[in-house]
């Protein structure tokens, strides 16, 4: 990852202080993290002996409502990154108008090197050790990069044997068959498909037959590409970690998928051309979505975009110096924390029925996500024309609005 992602938070927040006349005191509130628990996960290998590993629960701000915000297993998990992603959490849920927080965790390993016993035991001892922190009023983890609701399950399982009853509502992205919702799996997808759909027409771009570029392939970036496709857009280009596959008439996103599925990565895969990864920024687009790790565009990867539009499904994909550059060249952003907030509408839905005990039907799943994702995307549309600044800005500048309203509401305790 390019970049201190905590720097890149704090110059976002700062900006949309300065835009918004925010009070000084709520300023300073918001660039410090309301709690920071960093946690030893020893486990016991296959081997035999004891391997401790370094886990961190990050609460940004939880004024509007219970920590929200997944959890990643990952090589590079630090607690600056772990304190950006719960910010982002934090100004994502306002954008959308749910009663959340943002909190965001993180476990330092290689998953792809632990075995199904070892990642269990790696999950249950995480979420012993930062099992304070947890329960459906205090903080709801989801799944995040190398987590899934197998996981999820053994959290939730973990909490509700230490607190001798059942908590569903404590985490989302669960398995359908322990109180899960369909809607769940590819909201993410869902959402920024939505975005998309919102941008184009706002900017009057015709949809059918544009052209996009996908950086990532997984849980996001698949379901994506095969979203874009049926819906009449023509995916010319996808890259993953392995090396990426161009086809200027558009992939099949389903043979991709069996594709990558089976080898392990889109390179290689004969209904299109291989090109190098860093060769995907220059191809001429309509759309660009970055849906892999933070910092992907840079000042360097903003000079080479021919695209119109970047709709950013990743956490942070841009970084703050690649954001002049992409105004100066008109290319339109939406957002982080306006195009992937699909992924947690969903998880609200989902602990909302687990708090009720009663599974919605797909359909009001789907419609209350279009009208959610809708209606954020036009508050942000909005602000940025009557602050006459990018999306980005307004998004921050409406998220730091709202979270001033609840905090002045609550006032300050003691």
């Amino acid at each position: 990852m390019s970049g201190d992602p905590w720097a890149a938070v704090l110059e976002r927040l700062d900006d949309a202080a300065k835009l918004t006349g925010l009070d000084p005191d709520i300023h300073r509130l918001l660039r410090t993290p309301r709690r920071v628990l960093e946690v030893a996960v020893p486990v016991r290998m296959d081997d035999g002996r004891v391997e401790v590993f370094t886990g961190w629960r990050v609460h940004h701000d939880t004024t509007r409502g219970p920590a929200k915000g997944g959890i990643r297993f990952h090589s590079d998990v630090d607690a600056r990154e772990v304190a950006a992603l719960a910010a982002g959490m934090t100004f994502k849920t306002a954008i959308v108008g749910l009663p959340f927080g943002g909190a965001k965790g993180g476990v330092r390993c290689d998953p792809t090197r632990l075995s199904l016993g070892e990642l269990e035991r790696l999950t249950r001892r995480y979420t012993l050790e930062i099992s304070p922190l947890l329960g459906p009023d205090k903080d709801v983890p989801a799944p995040d990069v190398n987590t899934d609701g197998r996981v999820m399950a053994w959290l939730m399982d973990t909490l509700s044997m230490l607190r001798g009853e059942l908590l569903p509502g404590s985490v989302t992205g669960k398995p359908l068959s322990i109180g899960g919702t369909r809607g769940h799996a590819g909201a993410t997808s869902t959402g920024v498909l939505l975005a998309t759909r919102a941008a184009f027409s706002a900017l009057e771009l015709p949809f059918t037959g544009s052209r996009a570029v996908i950086q990532g392939f997984g849980k996001v970036g698949g379901p994506l590409a095969f979203l874009l496709s049926s819906a009449g857009m023509r995916v010319v280009a996808v890259s993953d970690v392995g090396g990426a596959v161009y086809n200027p008439g558009g992939l099949d996103p389903s043979a991709l998928a069996d594709h990558a599925a089976h080898a392990g990565t889109v390179a290689g895969f004969d209904g299109g051309d291989e090109i190098d990864a860093d060769d995907i920024w220059a191809i001429e687009c309509e759309l660009v979505v970055p849906a892999a790790l933070a910092g992907a565009i840079d000042e360097q990867v903003a000079e080479r975009l021919e695209t119109r539009v970047i709709v950013e499904a990743a956490n942070g994909p841009t970084t703050p110096a690649a954001d002049p550059v992409l105004e100066r060249r008109e290319v339109v952003v939406v957002p982080d924390i306006l195009a992937n907030a699909g992924g947690v509408t969903a998880s609200y839905f989902e602990w909302a029925q687990s708090r009720q005990g009663y599974a919605w039907d797909d359909e009001l799943v789907a419609k209350r996500l279009r009208s959610m994702m809708d209606d954020a995307f036009q508050a942000v549309w909005g602000r940025a024309e009557t602050l006459d600044v990018s999306l980005r800005r307004a998004a921050f500048a409406l998220a730091v609005e709202r979270l001033a309203e609840a905090i002045s509401a609550r006032g300050l305790f003691p």
